[in-house]
This record gives C-alpha cells, structure tokens and sequence, in this order.
C-alpha cells in the first residue's frame, strides 16, 4: 500500500509539473528534446507502413520559454507541442491503469492501445519511462502495462536496440516471478518476449538458449515463449521459420544430455503428465514441450535410452485428448531417426496388459479412474502411427501395410465411440497423405487398403442417419480419394459398395434444420449448414478422383450408375443432393478433358433422361442444377461424336506408357499419374440459354440408337413413377423422343410392352394422352411390332389396352395397317400338339395370339378409330371370323365341347364364344343389323356351336344378306374366289358355303357372271374335301343354272298342301319344311300364285294344338313372306296383316320354339310392311319380356296397321277363349292396352258377353305373381266395370 501510495504521489506531482507548464521531468524532458531535434529535419509525414496514420490533434498548449520558442520555428513548435502533450495523455493514462473500475480500466486500455497504433514509438518511449520512474509498480498493474507494451510492440514498424534490450530484460525478469496472478502474470510478460521476436528473434533465442542449457529444467514461462513462437505462424515469415526450426534441433540435440539426469526426466515426465487447465485447450508450453520432448528422443543416439522414454510416456494417462495428441506427436518425431524402435516401443504397448484389457473388458458400468486412464489407449496409439507416417515421410513406405494393419487391429476391437473414430480418421489421414506426397508411392502394392476401406464402410455406416455434427463423414471420404490414387486399386464389386454406402450417408441425410435442431443441445453447436456443404464438397471430390484414376466411358458409367436411384428419389431433397453432384461431376469433365473423347459414352441416354425428367422437378434448385447438368452433358457429346469423326491420333501425353509398354492410366491402372487436362477446343456453346424442352431436342440430336432408346425406356420406366411432375415429365419426353426419332428405333416391341405395364399406374390425363400419342407417332413405322405385342396382353383386353388400341389406329392410314396385321394374325392357324412341361412351343405362342387377334377385333369394332376400317374391310373380317369359328370347332384342338348353356363364365372366356361375339360383334357394328336380327330371332347361333350344324349356320348367315339385301354382297363375292383357292379346307368350305347362298341374289351376277359362276362351282366338284364336293353339287343344281326347276317345283305346291292335314304330327312338320325348302330353292321366281293359298292354310295352323306344327308353320309363314317380299300381291299383305295378332301373342307360348318361330315370322311380317324403327323392334323382340316389351309391340301394331284395327281387336278378343292361360293373358293385355287408348273402338267391337269375359280375364289376373301384371289387371278391372256402367 505504501509503494502504491508512493506511486500515485509521484505520479501526481508529474503530471501536476506538465499540467502547470513547469519544465518537464529529466527522462521526458532528454525524450522530448530528442524527439525535438528528430521532427526538425522531417519536412513532411514518414512515408513507412504507419506514416499515414492520422495525427492526435491537440486541444491543450502547452508554453515554453521564450528563448526556446524563438529557437524553433512555426511548424516545429507546433509538432513539438503536440508531442509533448500527447505523451503527458499517454503517462497519465498508464498510471491511471492501476485502478479499481473494470470499465473504466477497459476504456483506458482501448485508448492506450488506439495510441500505440497511431505512434507506437511515442508509447513504448513514454512505457519505457514510466517503468524507469516507478520501479515499484503493484504486479495487477505490471500485468496490465505488460499488455500494452505487447501490443505496442506488435505494432511498431521497428525496435530501437536499446528498448529492445531494456524490454528482453524487463520480460526475462518478470517471467518466472511468482505473483498472485500466478500463470496469468508469466504469460503476460512471456507475450512480451513474443512480440519483441517479431523484430529479433535471434537476440531473444540467444536468451533462452542461454536459460534451456543450463541444465535445469527450463522454466514454464520459457516453454512458453518457445511454443508461442512454434506454433504461431504469423510471428515469423517462412525463412525465419526454417532458421527457427533448425534452432530448435540444435537445443534439443545439445539437451540430449539432460535424458540421463534423472530428475530432469522426472520433471519432465510430470509437466507432462499434469493435467490442462481445460479439456479442449493445452497450454502452449506443454505443447511445446511434447514437441521439443520428441526431438530430443530424435536427436538421442542411445536406441535404448529411446525405447525407455517411449515407454514410459506411453505408460502414462491416455484420459485427455491433447495429451493423446501430444504423446502422438512425440511419438512421430522420435521416428524420424528411430523408426525402428519407435515401431517397437508401440508393438511392446500395444501387447501389454493393460491395452489388452481396454479392448475386451472395458465395460461403462462401474467405471474408475484406472478404467479412464487407460480407455483411450488405443486412440493414442492411431494417432502416433499417424505421426509416424507424416514424421518419417518417405521412409515410411516399407512400413504402410504393417501400420495399417495395426490400424485395423485397434480400430475393429477396441470400444467404439467418438473419440476411436476421430483418431482412427485423423490417424488415416496423416497416414495416406504421407504417402500421396511421397513420389515413390506408386511402385509399391498396399495389401491393406481392401481392409481399410472395409473400416471406412463400417464407419460410414454407423453414422447418425438423422444428424450432422461432425465432420466423420467429410474426413473418411478424403480418405477414400486418397486410397483412390494408391496400388492396388478396388475390384469393382469392393468400389460399388463403398460408392453405394458413401452416397447413402451423405444424400440420405434429412432436411438440413432436422440435424440443426439437433445441433442445438450441444454446448459448441456445429455450424451444420457449412458443415453439409463441405461433406457434400467431399463427395464430389470422391467421385472425380474415382474419375481421374480410371478416365473411361465405362467409370463414368460406374459412377452415374450409383446416382440414379437417388435422381429417382420420391423426397425433394434427395433428389436436389443427387442432381448437384451429378451436375459437379460432369462439370468437371466437361472442364477439365479427361475422357477420351473418341471413347464411346456407355447408357448416356439414361442420364439424359432422368435429368430431362428432374428438369420439371418442382424444386427450381433441382431445375436448374439438371439443366445445367445437361448442358454439360451436351457439350461432352458434342466432343464425342465430333472426334469420332475427325480421326486424330491420340496425344503422347496421353499414352504414356509404363514399363511393360502399357498405356496406365487408359487400362484402368489408377496408380499411374492421370492425363493432363486439356484446354477446351471449342468456344462456350448457348446450350445454357435454351429452356428445358430446347436443351432435350438438342441431347437427342447428338445420341446413337442404343443411347436413345435407353433414353426412351427411362422416360418409360418414369411413367410408373408415384411422384406427378415425374409422369408427366416422363411423358412429354416419351412424346418428343417418339415425335423426332419413332422412326429409327428397333426395340418397339418391348417398348409397347412397357409402356402398357406403365399405363395403369398413370393417374395425370395429360400424361396418359401423350403417351397414347407416343404410340400413336410409333404406329406410323412400327405397326406390325406393335400389334403383335399388344396381341400377347390382349387376351382379356382391359381398358388400359383397349386405350392402346385405340392409339395405334387414331390415324387412319394407322387403322388400316392395325387391322390388316390383325386380319394376317387371324389366318396364322396353328396345329396345336401335346402340352409340354417345357413351356409354351410356338405353336402355342401363335395359337394364343390367334385368340388374342380374335378378342381385340371385338373390342375394336366398337372403337370409333376404326369404324370406318372396318367398314372398308368387312368382306376380309366376314370370311375371316366364320373360319375362325370353324377351327376353334375343330377335334384337334385342346379345348373340349362348347360349354353348357348354364355355364356362362366358361361360355364367354371361351375361343369359341370368343369368335362367335367377334361375328355378332362385326354384323352389329357395320350397320347389318338386319342380318344380325335374323340370325338372333332365329336362335341360329346355336348352330355355329358344333361342325355338324356349323354349315347350316354359315347358310343362313349368307341366306340373311341376300334376303335384307345387304350392300356388301358383291364385295364379299369378290372375296370368295381368292378364298376357294385357299390351302386350308375350312377357309374354302366357309367360301363355298357363301357361295351357294349367294347364287340367290341378282347382285352375285355383277360381280360373278353364270357362267364364271358354273365353272367356279365345277371345279370345287374337284376338292379332295368330300363335304366341299358336296356343297359344290349343290351349288351346280341351283335354279340359276336351270331356270325351268321353277315350273316344276311350283307344280309340286299343291300335291304339298295336301299333306298339311296328314293327323301324323312328323309328316305334317316333314311337309311344310319341304315346302319351305321349295320356297327357298325358287329364290326370285317366288311361289307365284300359290302363296295366297299357302299363307292362308299356314296361318290356318297358327292356333294349333301341337307344338311343333304350330312352329312349322309360323316358320313356313315367315319364309313365304320373305320369298315374296318386294314383290307380294295386295291379298299377301291381307294375310300378314291377320297373321300380326296371333303371331305377337304366341311370343308368350308356352313352347319355346314356338315363340322363337313366332318373333322371326313377326320379325320379317314387319319387314315387309316396312314398319319404323326396325332395329328398336328387333331389339324388343330378341331381348325385352316385360311389360314395357308387351306396350311397345302393342303400340306398333296399332299406329303402323290402324286400318286393320277392327280385325286386331276382334281377333284379340277371340284369344280370350283360349285353352292356353298364357295366350288368354297376353290378350287380355293387349285388349287392355287398346281399351285404355281406344276406348271408343273398343265399345263398338266388344259386345257385353265380350266386356264380361275380359272383366273375368282380368279378375283373374289379379291374382299373377308379377307385380306390374296385378296391378294392371287391378285398373283394367275398375275401367271395365265403369264401361259397363256406361252402356247401360
């Protein structure tokens, strides 16, 4: 307190003597003379590093005598002043920081240091003195003037040698004083030291050389300096370093001594192994002295001497991490000279017990001191294999396997955590660096990189998969490019894990903010945005040195191969990762030339495609980084398929060759040094500026047909994506690849095929319209590929293919070719053999699209792209269906009988039903609708069931066309003599079966005079078919060719009626199908006067109490009123007009055949009368049975035949008497429709007894199981009643 005092008064009476303008003090006033003398000769500001720092203006004059101001002049009075001022603040401001006020002493320490800025010189003078003025300073206020005279002196340009000295000595003589401060105050002074070495570190290493030598062990304070100069590179420029060093070899050469003294090793050993202040940091002398410790040991010639030491260390706590990493590092520079030993002393450790026991029985229960001390052992034992390799440099090649080896060993058994995994990276790293920098590493083979790129998969794998906080993943990569360039390179299969694990660690990482929240419960929270960008930065480095060591079209196919299903990733992130490395890698490659440009690109299409596609990714970032990706995918195209064009011979800097005459680096050997880039020969293309859809074409322009089609089966395989841009985008590529090169592709087939496997999953319209119009652009070059592969999923044809379908033929040249190639599959008639347990032969093959071909005939009449064609090509698809239905009826064939009526799932997955739907289907949708109703009222398809009945069915099929008359008739003519020259017998009986009907119609001769027709027929007598010569007879005995077969067959009309009344029901049925028959045989002669008469006697029958005489003879009415229709006399039509009633309510009989017989005759009585609607009536008569059925019929009797209403009614009411309760039904409802809309005609006819018996007719019917029956019967009865009352 009393030195304090001192001071402060001392201080006081200085500063009051500048304040007062008394002379100065003897130091200040020689300072300022000096400093007087200097600025006189100075006309203007210094020009040295600090001379344009501003001036401290002054704000208080200070006076002088008037001799010394006549002395000096203006300007330098005034400089002068201004020096003398500022160094008055400058002293007052050091004593003031003895003070008490923490913010009071940081202003001040600012302003000093601000000053010794602005003028050091004038600070350290003013420091220097006051030091000289008050040599009892309190030591709180010492260490605060040593902080300031560190900066002050950081500061200065240069150092007078007398302050330099004064400050050495100062500094030398406050470091090692022990103070209350404790370590706080040596380092002070310590820095003091430091900064002086930036002007002379000669003169200060003289001093602590001076204190190392001594031989007893240096002093904290000057480990200190040492470290602070070894460690701080910014203190010396890079030869002053090298000076350095060497100096630091010399002391620790002549400290070699020092090892043999036993205490000096003792204190040595236990500063050491004195725990730091903090985990994370380690005081500069202990670093310093693990560094100087090891060059000792190098410098040592005793090996043993150096074996003990090194064990003796290692025997120490391996707890701390600076204090692995400082034993590590002692380690490394003993093995600099002692490699050997060094090698031995770290065997002798790692065998020892207590190394053994923390790799096997370490467990975290129970923990103690011991436990930690020798937990991480083996981490520092990673870490001095590291600095062995990095110390020993070169020498260290020989050593590489064993080292890793051991590597290895500690890595898989000691217990796993951070701080193992950090030391085994870090330790690799030193390790591989050291050999990459080695120019000899490429003559020697590693053993050991297999294994360690085994321990680097481990480690990648048991990374965090939700987090980022380390840089694990960033180290172990720069190891992998590092064993990238080493000997022997990884086989392909070792190469593709590790590629596969390293992008599955880095791009499978969550959003960013994920692993940020969990950076945020650590104490020093990662910087992770930095920190992914870095390990992604890492990952491309990677992948371009795997690029670099093996520059092939087939790496770089190796490498993309691994990209794609994270480019196909469903999570936006993801694929964003993928693309920018993608778009790194061929950046790099576009830049830099190392692929050989006249190398051909191995499934380039593929990533084309997939970039295409993620060019419509809805992330802009993954937009533009795929664009940009295909940018450069387009300029190394380019290169490419101009170099294989112009023949240039191969650079010599490229095929250097190695010893054995091998091209390196070209065969894959990634040990040799890789090609030199070349500069670009081709200016910046505006490939950049195009949009996405431009930048595609462009890409196509320049891909082989390998590459476009796997650009096409990308786009394909994207159509099945869950991801909508992904479709879509995938489509309108299919779409533009198609538009610009459909023409050229060879994988069509396949192609199809895929796209329909991708169609289901296609949920986006626009999407599934542009592939659709993919197939539709196909079809103009690949139609019958197309067709025949469609056919192989066409079997059941569900929406999907009956889309794909309706592609191929949207244009209409498309649906001519469409349905010529089904028609040419329709003829591939195979004979099917015995099933093989081998697969399907090709005869089933063929056989199967046979039946597919039939099907999708079926479903495409229906098609409004094809209605025209098969329109046009009915004649072809006529002849061709009928002769499909005969050879699925053939025995030979696998399948049994046709299915049972009841079994209606087998009917209709049948090829016969099949052929047969296919037919109706053709008849229906071609507008021969009037063929089709002939043929359904008939039931005649029944017929086409068995080969027995098959002609009869052909016959009336053909038969129906002559009598609607169809349109088609003499294009099916034309048909027909291609096909009597026919190999196969089926397609020539169909052809004859046609023919003989044919000879019917007047429109046969247009296209087939008589006579052509008669030798046609003649030579058919010649078949080797008998059935076919038969049919052939037959057509011979036509009554075209013997016109007076119509006389006799007339004649015989009469003798014919005659057996109508045999009681014999077979004769009588015999008798009117032969009159049938006749009536058929006479064609256009007709029956002439005796149809009034047959008419009369056949409707006669009509009510007959047999069965199958009434049948006949509805169906002998119904083939007399075709025969004469367009030619009928006014009683014909009487007769059809009386036979409508009972014809329409025998639709109810109860036989069946009956009322089949009973809808065809009623079917073709309105034919001939030319009834409305047509089609509607063959409908309802084909399909409808209720009441709505009963109502229409009743109401196209009655308005197309209303001058016949009398005969209607009265013959309705005459039914009412009938035995049969269905035929007293259905004239009870006819009468009841007319009475509800004619009444008044209804009163007028009906008599009372008639009324009466209707009343009852429908009392009973009251009581029908059918809802709309009784209730209908129920407002008939109460109309009825109220019509009675009427009348009377």
């Amino acid at each position: 307190m009393d030195g304090q005092h001192s001071e402060k008064q001392r201080s006081h009476t200085a500063a009051d003597r500048t304040s007062s303008a008394l002379s100065p003090s003897p130091r200040i006033s020689s300072r300022i003379s000096e400093s007087t003398k200097d600025l006189s000769h100075r006309k203007a500001p210094p020009t040295s590093a600090h001379g344009d720092r501003p001036a401290h203006s002054p704000t208080i004059l200070l006076c002088k005598s008037n001799s010394s101001q006549a002395a000096l002049g203006p300007q330098t009075h005034k400089m002068f002043l201004e020096k003398a001022y500022n160094a008055a603040i400058c002293f007052k401001m050091l004593r003031d920081l003895n003070g008490s006020d923490p913010i009071r002493l940081k202003y001040i320490a600012k302003k000093i240091k601000s000053m010794a800025h602005k003028a050091p010189n004038l600070v350290l003078e003013t420091i220097h003195d006051y030091f000289a003025d008050n040599p009892e300073i309190s030591n709180r206020h010492k260490f605060r003037l040593f902080h300031i005279l560190e900066t002050t002196i950081g500061a200065s340009d240069a150092l007078e040698e007398t302050w330099e000295q004064a400050f050495v000595k100062l500094a030398l003589e406050n470091m090692a004083k022990c103070t209350e401060l404790e370590e706080a105050y040596q380092d002070a002074a310590s820095n003091v030291l430091v900064a002086i070495c930036r002007h002379s570190w000669r003169s200060v290493a003289q001093h602590l050389e001076a204190k190392v030598l001594t031989g007893v062990f240096p002093h904290r304070s000057l480990l200190y300096v040492m470290g602070v100069l070894t460690s701080k590179q910014e203190l010396l420029d890079r030869e002053e370093k090298v000076c350095w060093e060497e100096w630091l070899t010399k002391i620790a050469f002549k400290s070699t001594q020092f090892l043999k003294v036993d205490v000096w090793s003792k204190e040595l050993l236990w500063v050491l192994t004195r725990p730091d202040r903090t985990v994370q940091e380690q005081a500069p002398e202990k670093a310093f002295l693990f560094v100087f410790y090891g060059l000792v040991l190098q410098a040592e010639d005793d090996s043993a001497r150096v074996r003990t030491h090194l064990g003796t260390l290692l025997e120490t706590s391996h707890q701390w991490p600076k204090q692995r990493e400082g034993i590590a590092l002692t380690v490394g520079l003993t093995a600099v000279r002692h490699l050997d030993h060094v090698w031995a002393a770290l065997e002798q450790f790692g065998r020892s017990s207590p190394i053994k026991c923390s790799l096997h029985s370490f467990s975290p229960k129970g923990q103690t001191s011991e436990d930690l001390r020798w937990k991480w052992a083996s981490s520092t034992i990673l870490l001095a294999y590291g600095q062995m390799a990095v110390k020993a440099k070169a020498h260290i090649l020989p050593w590489v396997d064993n080292i890793l080896s051991r590597m290895i060993f500690f890595f898989r058994y000691s217990s796993w955590d951070e701080t193992l995994k950090q030391s085994f990276l870090t330790a690799i790293l030193m390790l591989v660096g050291a050999v990459s920098r080695s120019g000899a590493a490429h003559s020697y083979q590693f053993s050991q990189i297999p294994e360690l790129s085994e321990c680097l998969m481990v480690l990648m794998e048991k990374e965090p998969k939700d987090r980022l906080s380390t840089s694990t993943r960033q180290q172990a990569l720069h190891i992998i490019c590092s064993l990238c360039k080493l000997r022997p390179s990884l086989n392909l299969e070792k190469k593709s894990r590790l590629l596969t694990v390293c992008l599955r660690s880095v791009l499978a990482l969550p959003l960013l903010d994920v692993p940020e929240k969990h950076a945020c419960l650590f104490l020093e929270p990662p910087d992770v945005q930095n920190l992914y960008s870095q390990t992604s930065e890492a990952l491309d480095q990677m992948m371009q040195t795997f690029i670099t060591q093996n520059p092939t079209a087939e790496e770089l196919h190796f490498l993309l191969s691994h990209l794609y299903v994270w480019l196909a990733s469903e999570k936006a992130h993801e694929r964003q990762r993928a693309v920018n490395s993608c778009m790194s890698l061929l950046k790099f490659l576009s830049n830099n030339l190392y692929l050989d440009p006249k190398e051909d690109f191995k499934r380039v299409g593929q990533l084309m495609g997939m970039l295409g596609i993620l060019c419509q990714d809805p992330d802009k970032a993954t937009q533009h980084s795929s664009l940009e990706s295909l940018g450069h995918l387009y300029q190394l195209l380019v290169r490419q398929r101009e170099a294989s064009r112009v023949k240039e011979p191969v650079p010599k800097k490229l095929a250097r060759a190695g010893q054995d005459g091998a091209l390196l680096w070209s065969s894959g050997d990634q040990k040799a040094a890789p090609p030199t880039p070349r500069e670009a020969a081709f200016p910046k293309d505006q490939i950049f500026q195009l949009s996405s859809h431009q930048v595609t074409k462009e890409v196509m322009k320049h891909l082989t047909l390998a590459e476009l089609t796997d650009l096409i089966w990308t786009a394909v395989e994207g159509l099945g994506s869950t991801s909508p841009f992904r479709v879509q985008a995938a489509a309108s590529m299919l779409l533009t690849a198609v538009q610009e090169h459909g023409a050229k592709l060879e994988t069509v087939a396949n192609l199809g095929q895929a796209i329909h496997l991708q169609l289901s999953s296609v949920r986006i319209p626009q999407a599934k319209d542009d592939a659709l119009q993919a197939i539709t652009l196909l079809a103009r070059n690949h139609t019958p590929e197309l067709v025949a592969t469609f056919l192989d999923f066409s079997m059941t044809l569900d929406s999907h293919a009956f889309q794909l379908w309706r592609a191929l033929g949207a244009e209409q040249r498309g649906s001519r070719l469409v349905l010529a190639t089904l028609l040419a599959w329709l003829q591939e008639r195979p004979l099917l053999g015995r099933p093989s347990h081998s697969g399907l032969q090709p005869a089933d093959k063929a056989h199967l699209r046979l039946l597919a071909a039939t099907n999708t005939l079926h479903s495409l009449q229906l098609a409004q792209e094809f209605r025209k064609t098969v329109r046009e090509a009915y004649p072809q698809l006529l002849l061709a269906l009928l002769t499909q239905v005969h050879y699925v009826l053939e025995p030979h064939l696998p399948w049994g009988p046709p299915p049972r009526p009841g079994a209606r799932e087998a009917a209709a997955s049948s090829p016969l039903s099949m052929s047969l739907e296919a037919l109706k289907s053709l008849l229906f949708t071609t507008g021969h609708c009037q063929d089709f109703a002939r043929l359904e009222l008939q039931d005649a398809w029944e017929l086409f069931t068995t080969l027995d009945t098959y002609p009869q069915g052909v016959g009336l099929l053909a038969r129906a066309m002559v009598q609607s008359p169809c349109r088609q008739i003499k294009a099916v003519a034309s048909q027909l003599l291609p096909s009597l020259q026919s190999q196969e017998e089926r397609v020539r009986k169909v052809a004859i079966l046609i023919l003989n009907e044919f000879l019917y119609s007047p429109a046969l001769l247009e296209v087939l005079p008589e006579r052509d027709a008669l030798m046609v027929l003649a030579q058919s007598i010649r078949d080797p078919s008998p059935a076919i010569r038969v049919l052939s007879l037959q057509g011979l005995g036509n009554i075209l060719f013997h016109p007076e077969k119509g006389s006799l067959l007339r004649g015989q009309l009469p003798l014919f009626l005659k057996g109508f009344f045999r009681n014999s029901e077979p004769v009588v049925v015999r008798v009117m199908g032969t009159v049938a028959d006749a009536l058929h045989r006479l064609g256009a002669h007709g029956a002439g006067a005796h149809s009034l008469t047959l008419a009369l006697n056949a409707r006669s029958f009509f009510d007959d109490e047999r069965d199958a005489v009434r049948a006949a003879a509805m169906a002998l009415f119904g083939d007399l009123v075709a025969a004469m229709a367009g030619r009928e006399p006014s009683s014909l039509r009487t007769q059809v007009h009386q036979g409508l009633v009972p014809l329409l309510l025998h639709l109810r009989d109860c036989c069946p055949a009956v009322a089949t017989r009973a809808r065809f005759a009623f079917y073709r009585c309105a034919a001939l009368l030319r009834w409305r609607l047509p089609h509607t009536l063959f409908c309802v008569l084909a399909w409808e049975r209720g009441l709505s059925a009963r109502h229409f019929l009743w109401s196209c009797l009655m308005t197309q035949s209303q001058e016949e209403f009398s005969i209607h009614l009265s013959q309705a009411l005459s039914y009412l008497h009938s035995c049969s309760h269905r035929m007293r039904t259905w004239a009870a409802l006819f009468l009841g429709y007319t009475t509800c809309y004619h009444t008044r005609a209804v009163s007028q006819v009906a008599s009372d007894a008639d009324l009466k018996l209707l009343l009852c007719t429908f009392e009973n019917l009251k009581k029908e199981r059918e809802p709309g029956i009784r209730g209908f019967a129920t407002s008939q009865c109460r109309f009825l009643r109220e019509l009675a009352a009427r009348r009377q």
